[in-house]
This record gives C-alpha cells, sequence and structure tokens, in this order.
C-alpha cells in the first residue's frame, strides 16, 4: 500500500470543548514520510508539534501533546477522521489549542478531507505489523486494551459504566473503510453528575448540548435543569425521563461504545504508523489508551530494530551441516566457527553458532567472566559470508576467502555461554573479480550483539587451476 495525502488545503471553524476558544484549523498537503503534524499558528515562530505519542503530556478527559510551549489538546477525534481515511502525511495548522469540537464526533473532519481529495504518494506505507500479543491493563478499574496478531485490522471496544441507561455495550471495526459511515458520526458524551466537577475544574467551556450527549441515570429536577440551561447559556434543558437530556435522539443504540471506539483509533494513531493486528478494548480511556499506546510504540522500535532478522527453527534441516560447511571452508577447529547455515540464496546467508562452555577461546578470554571476543564474532561472519561467496563458484572447496577490509564494526551486547548467534550477512553489491562486500549482523534472541560491513575476496588456490 502506498501513502496518502491530501489534494489541496481545507478548513473548518469552531469552539474547543475545553477551552471554550473560537479556533480555525486547516489541512495542508504534506510530502511523503512528513507524518501528521500540527502548526500553531497563533503563537511566535509557528510552531510544530508531531502527532508523536512521545508528545502527550494530558489526558484529562482527553490527549493533549506539546512540544516546547506549544500545545494542541482535544487531537483524537481528528486523528482519528485521518486514520479513518487512511492519511498518512498532513499538516494540521491550527490558531488555538484545542481543536475544535464540532458536533462532537470525527464525521465534520472526515467530509472535509474527503472534499479536499485523498491522493496517493509515491512512497509505501510502513505498518506496525502485531506479531504477539501486547497488553496493557488496570487492575483497579478493570480496564484493559491488547493488541492480538490479526491479517488486517479490526478494533472491538467494550464498555461498562454500570449506566442502567447505557449497559454493557460493544462496538466493532472490521474495516477501517466502514469508519465513515459507523464510527465517524458517533459523539462524545458525558454523564450529568459527572458535569458539576467538569465546571469546577474549568473544563467544558465550549460544552453544549448539541456537541456532547448528556447522560442522566435517575430522574432530574427541574431546578437542576434550569441551573444547568444556566451554565450553558440557553434558555432551557428538556428531559423526558429516558436518559438523554433534550431528548437528543441517538444515530446508534450503541453510539457511546462506537465513541469510545473512535476515541481508541485516535490515540493509537499517535503511534505514527498504521497497525496490523486487532485491538481488544474494554473500558478504555484516554489515560488507558495512550498508556497502551507506549507499549505499541516499543515493540513497533525493537520490530523496526529487527527488521530482516532471521527466523530460526531448529527443528527445520539446515541447508549446510557442519560436515558440509567444511567441505567448503578449509578451517577446522579451534577456528571453524560457524555450525550450520540455515539460509543461502544469491543475495543473502545465514549462519548459526551455538555458543558452549567448552569453546577453546574461553580458557583465556575472561575466563571468571567468559566473553565471546567482537573480533571472533567479526571472523564468524566472515565464515558465513565465505559461503555465500564460494557458491558462485564451481569448485568452492578448493577457494580461500580472505579479508580486505573491516568497516563501521560495532559490538553491543556481551556473548556469553549458552547463547545462539544468527550470523546474517547480505550483499551490498554483486560480487566482481571475486571481491564481494558484505553487510553482516549477528542477533542473540531479539537482540543485535554486532554488525559490520565486510569486504573480503576468494581465491583460488595455486595448483587448482
Amino acid at each position: 500500500m502506498k501513502q496518502q495525502t491530501i489534494q489541496q488545503a481545507t478548513s473548518l471553524e469552531g469552539v474547543g470543548l475545553h477551552s471554550g476558544s473560537a479556533v480555525k484549523l486547516t489541512f495542508q498537503p504534506a510530502g511523503a514520510d512528513h507524518g501528521i503534524k500540527f502548526q500553531r499558528m497563533d503563537l511566535e515562530g509557528e510552531p510544530v508539534v508531531h502527532a508523536d505519542i512521545s508528545r502527550v503530556v494530558s489526558t484529562d478527559r482527553s490527549t493533549t501533546i506539546k512540544s516546547g510551549e506549544a500545545s494542541i489538546s482535544t487531537v483524537e477525534h481528528v486523528l482519528s477522521a485521518l486514520a479513518g481515511l487512511s492519511i498518512d502525511n498532513v499538516l494540521i495548522q491550527i490558531n488555538g489549542p484545542e481543536v475544535p469540537i464540532l458536533d462532537g464526533s470525527a464525521i465534520q473532519f472526515v467530509s472535509a478531507l474527503k472534499e479536499a481529495g485523498v491522493v496517493e504518494q509515491d512512497a509505501d506505507r510502513e505498518y506496525f505489523v502485531v506479531e504477539e500479543p501486547i497488553v496493557y491493563r488496570d487492575e483497579a478499574t478493570g480496564t484493559e486494551l491488547m493488541a492480538l496478531p490479526h491479517d488486517g485490522f479490526e478494533v472491538v471496544t467494550l464498555i461498562d459504566f454500570g449506566s442502567p441507561v447505557l449497559g454493557q455495550q460493544y462496538a466493532t471495526l472490521q474495516d477501517i473503510t466502514a469508519f465513515e459511515t459507523d464510527i465517524a458520526p458517533c459523539r462524545t458524551f458525558v454523564f450529568l453528575r459527572e458535569l458539576e466537577m467538569l465546571f469546577e475544574h474549568n473544563l467544558i467551556k465550549g460544552g453544549d448540548l448539541d456537541n456532547a450527549i448528556v447522560i442522566a441515570d435517575n430522574e432530574v429536577p427541574q431546578e437542576q435543569l434550569d441551573k444547568l440551561a444556566q451554565k450553558l447559556g440557553r434558555p432551557r434543558v428538556a428531559f423526558d425521563g429516558k436518559g438523554i437530556l433534550n431528548n437528543l435522539k441517538l444515530h446508534f443504540q450503541n453510539e457511546p461504545a462506537r465513541h469510545k471506539l473512535l476515541d481508541v483509533l485516535g490515540d493509537t494513531t499517535l503511534l505514527g504508523r498504521p497497525i496490523k493486528g486487532r485491538i481488544l478494548a474494554t473500558k478504555p480511556g484516554h489515560k488507558a489508551n495512550v498508556a497502551f499506546t507506549k507499549l505499541l510504540k516499543q515493540s513497533f522500535l525493537k520490530q523496526r530494530k529487527l527488521r530482516g532478522k532471521p527466523k530460526y527453527d531448529p527443528n527445520v534441516e539446515p541447508v549446510f551441516d557442519s560436515v558440509k560447511i567444511a567441505e567448503w571452508l578449509p578451517h577446522r577447529y579451534p577456528f571453524l566457527l560457524v555450525d550450520k547455515i540455515i539460509e543461502l540464496d544469491e543475495k543473502r546467508v545465514v549462519g548459526v553458532k551455538n555458543i558452549t562452555f567448552n569453546e577453546q577461546f574461553f580458557q583465556g578470554h575472561f575466563p571468571q567472566n567468559p566473553v565471546m571476543p567482537g573480533v571472533l564474532q567479526i571472523e564468524a561472519m566472515a565464515q558465513t559470508g565465505g559461503i555465500l561467496a564460494l557458491s558462485t563458484v564451481e569448485d568452492p572447496g578448493n577457494w580461500d576467502t580472505y579479508f580486505m577490509k573491516i568497516e563501521n564494526a560495532k559490538f553491543k551486547h556481551k556473548v556469553v555461554p549458552g547463547d545462539t548467534i544468527l550470523f546474517k550477512m547480505e550483499l551490498m553489491a554483486p560480487i566482481r573479480r571475486g571481491i564481494c562486500q558484505m553487510q553482516g549482523t549477528a542477533y542473540v534472541g531479539d537482540k543485535i550483539v554486532s554488525e559490520a560491513e565486510l569486504t573480503a575476496q576468494i581465491v583460488k588456490r595455486p595448483g587448482d587451476e
């Protein structure tokens, strides 16, 4: 899949839910690999804030990101709209501290972005692929968010506020293309019992019964309704006793659960990459969503670092065992440092070395603290690479491989008895005149223990012409 941006600029105006400030927001097209960024046009220097989980500074009733003195609040709805339309790159210019709440959903953002036109770019999209379960759990609240491997993208949410009006509700998004119709129109909600606290904390200054669903679990005295109307600047607030103030009609019976799904999608967009996986969210909220997304980011960074790491199954028969390796390489004990070859093609080879306490070099290399010498790791890389180089000649057992150059060698973790090292060698350029340049990487588990760029030459032995 290719990355996407918008074809032309488009703007929206409204008020911030919590700040009450009038604000104008403009989506601008952005180049490939730009990502999603906000720009505070009302501040000196017009600072830019990257929509990244590392920038989150508050999850108090909404998600706020900040860089330097520039902050933007309530970013979750606009981010969900971008994710729902699979837009990777956009600059969001805003002249205030908070994204406008509009009608409390994401549908107006979606409409504006579609009107601007979604266009494909040349660069490939990079996904975070969930390869194993990732779980965030809060035992005190019963909140749990889990990412599971899945061929595609799916989100399931469960909410349970102990409310007789809402009850338990589920919502599911099985295909991102259904976001516009099934999730984007779903509005934010709040319980009447929470409103006083929110007013006292100087929040929801831009709150209105037109941009939020207000839920009342019990009968509401007219006096309380009149006070609420006064705070909201309305002549009156109606209530027919059915649980929703102002007799508001829900877009869906489970609209609150669908809005929570919208929030989960918006907050996880701060990962910075679309997800391939299934997300199961029980009683989610911004604080939990952000903590969960931080776990996703840790896994993504680890995955990116280990991208291309060979998969090793000891039950699979190797391409070369140690006997076959000895037929090709001239090295013998104690200097044959590769036990088997598990992958071999025209551009890449993978070798395996099982480190035991009986290795001859441990006798003198830190006997009380056995550590495999880094230079021998480089030698093992070279021997592994030699198999690839020798695979290009007809009689590999009659050739030797000699070092010409070692560059950018790095040793990152100790290798000790009990470790199994995977040596991956990849050609950096075609082999010419027997000279091969390779990028070598050594792995132990999920760690890169060493890496280097090696240049070597294979030379036929004298008398074997």
